[in-house]
């Protein structure tokens, strides 16, 4: 894990990123944006009331040199991105209405990403999932060709090196999205060192059983294999087909695949929750994420129990995703 980071230190040092987070006043989020901000890493971005942010660092003695603080109603720009959100939103809210949206930290943070005065965000520390994706989703949106933004974990214990998807976002995903998540979830691989070799999971491993959740695998795994033909993917595969090269041999001998994938695609989020989850705690993997994957500019989902480690290191993966 600490090489992982450290290369990922590596790469977004000395570019100039600029992260924001709009829970300014959260502990958590302060010691982390200063640790940030000390050690050069990049610049945070801290949304909320400057004198409080200031005093809350003094009372935690955190240093925030190097760090910025940005008060939505006393932001010099406000005007600016207010008519910015209306041209966005194409009618959706009026300019009234932007202005007391544009107060909420969250609307406030994801328009400086909008507007390129920052490279990312990092929220959900006191804020639901919703509340962080939502206004992603509204202003920067999904990349050209995506219809669905979706959550990875990297999961790592020691040297070995995983990822999972979709583990936080789309319940039901169909043929189409699941072959969207496994050609996003390819780049996210690649953006951690992992040359991907993707697996699209299933309880049937090669037509072994029939039924319409497996054809529905099936039928991503072609969609998928016409959009990126360069990309080493097969399915549908029992998790022990995909992973366990003995087991690939017998059931799957003639697959790209012999048991060493190392991107798992899951058919739905309830497998995908589970899956993460207990590779976690009985695996003792660590799971790193959910990363939200697709949107035009990164913005990632934080859980309520993180801790400063957690707000961190996700900052971190924020700023190698906007490179």
């Amino acid at each position: 894990m600490t090489d992982l980071f450290s290369a990922i230190k590596d790469k977004v040092s000395n570019k100039n990123l600029k992260i924001v987070f709009p829970e300014g006043l959260d502990e958590r989020i302060l010691s982390a944006a200063s640790r940030l901000a000390t050690e050069r890493i990049l610049t945070p971005i801290l949304i909320g009331n400057k004198e409080e942010i200031e005093a809350k660092a003094k009372e935690h003695q955190l240093e925030l040199e190097g760090a910025v603080i940005y008060e939505p109603a006393q932001y010099e720009g406000f005007s600016e991105m207010v008519d910015s959100f209306v041209a966005r939103r194409n009618g959706k809210a009026t300019k009234e209405e932007a202005e007391k949206i544009l107060l909420d930290e969250n609307y406030f943070g994801t328009m400086l990403v909008y507007m390129n005065h920052a490279d990312g965000l990092v929220s959900g520390a006191a804020h639901s999932t919703a509340d962080t994706v939502r206004p992603a989703l509204q202003i920067i949106k999904t990349k050209q060709g995506v219809k669905k933004t979706s959550g990875v974990f990297i999961m790592v214990r020691e040297e070995e090196k995983y990822v999972f998807a979709d583990c936080a976002i789309n319940i039901t995903p169909d043929s189409q999205d699941l072959a969207e998540i496994a050609i996003e979830s390819a780049k996210t691989a690649e953006m951690f060192d992992l040359e991907p070799r993707i697996a699209m999971l299933s309880f049937s491993t090669k037509g072994s059983a029939v039924s319409p959740e497996t054809e529905k695998v099936m039928e991503a795994v072609r969609i998928a294999k016409e959009r990126a033909q360069d990309l080493v993917l097969d399915g549908e595969f029992q998790f022990d087909a995909a992973f366990v090269p003995s087991v690939a041999k017998k059931k799957a001998p003639d697959s790209v695949l012999k048991g060493d994938a190392n991107v798992f695609i899951f058919p739905s989020l309830e497998a995908g929750n589970i899956g993460y989850k207990i590779a976690q705690r009985l695996g003792n993997f660590e799971a790193v994420g959910p990363i939200l994957q697709g949107l035009n500019a990164p913005v990632n989902d934080l859980s309520r129990g993180c801790n400063e480690e957690d707000v961190y290191k996700l900052a971190l993966i924020t700023a190698a995703q906007a490179l």
